[in-house]
């Protein structure tokens, strides 16, 4: 299977597949309107369940934060860590985004259990 390359056109699609695996365990999550996504990647204004805001840059890299505002990319030039994936991300800077995940994990676990005895 090739690998497959994203361009202007396709960045907001995934985008808009992160955001739907996240958006349940974070206060606000969406595609900057002001940054203009390129063929290397785009940004996506992320607020967590702490209410703290974030500028997020997803790229062939990763994902990784560079603003602590929405629409910010100040910190873009500092060697900020790239994660693989969102949840990584997302499992560093918020304590609530982990309890979240956890407890929606531990509920189908158990859903499955049960499931699996009727």
């Amino acid at each position: 299977m090739s690998e497959q390359v994203l361009d202007e056109d396709t960045w907001p699609k995934e985008a808009a597949a992160v955001i739907n695996d996240i958006k349940k365990h974070v206060t606000a999550v969406q595609v900057s309107p002001k940054l203009k996504n390129t063929s290397q990647g785009i940004y996506i204004n992320l607020t967590t369940l702490e209410n703290s805001a974030y500028c997020i840059e997803m790229s062939s890299a990763g994902f990784r934060v560079v603003g602590r505002k929405y629409d910010d990319t100040s910190l873009s030039t500092i060697a900020n860590m790239n994660y693989e994936t969102p949840y990584a991300l997302l499992n560093s800077i918020s304590q609530k985004y982990r309890e979240s995940f956890g407890g929606e994990l531990m509920n189908k676990l158990l859903d499955l259990a049960k499931n699996s005895k009727g």
